[in-house]
């Protein structure tokens, strides 16, 4: 049986993360969507970790994703990889800049768990432009973003970031 994990912050979770997720669904036997603990990382997140979980699990089960599960982690990604039977490990890329990173990541998960392996998704081309800060952005100057994102993280965006505008 083949398993993926597919980690991220998902703050929020996008279209273009849903994009992944569905397309490693469909190769694998089984996913788990990791949701990093933001405690754990050095930027803070937006939504708490429950309510980032909570996105992903209602988009997951609105795309009907019966192969899919989602759990929060706080080790390596490796570590948490071997800890649910993962054989491997999917992420998205949209840009030269994204794998760049992705290469370097990928070296370091190697030598730490070779029995593990990197796999990557190119954005589909609809997505290839989308990121949660881009969207975290359009959001706070009250741009739509309700194609972007699942309906309710566009609902939850606007309260949280939606600021007056002024003019002139």
């Amino acid at each position: 049986m083949s398993k993926a994990v597919c980690p991220g912050s998902y703050d929020p979770i996008t279209n273009g993360h849903l994009d992944v997720i569905q397309r490693a669904a469909a190769l694998f036997d089984e996913v788990v969507v990791a949701v990093v603990n933001a405690s754990v990382r050095k930027s803070k997140a937006l939504f708490d970790i429950e309510e980032r979980i909570g996105f992903v699990n209602e988009a997951v089960e609105e795309l009907g994703l019966d192969n899919v599960t989602v759990e929060k982690f706080d080790v390596l990604v490796v570590e948490f990889a071997r800890n649910v039977g993962a054989n491997a490990i999917v992420k998205g890329l949209r840009a030269i800049s994204d794998y760049e990173y992705e290469a370097e990541m990928a070296q370091l998960n190697r030598n730490q768990a070779p029995d593990v392996e990197s796999v990557y998704l190119m954005a589909s081309p609809q997505y290839s432009f989308l990121s949660s800060s881009g969207i975290k952005d359009m959001a706070t100057f009250g741009g739509d973003i309700s194609r972007y994102v699942p309906p309710r993280v566009a609902r939850r965006l606007q309260e949280e970031l939606t600021r007056p505008r002024t003019t002139g």
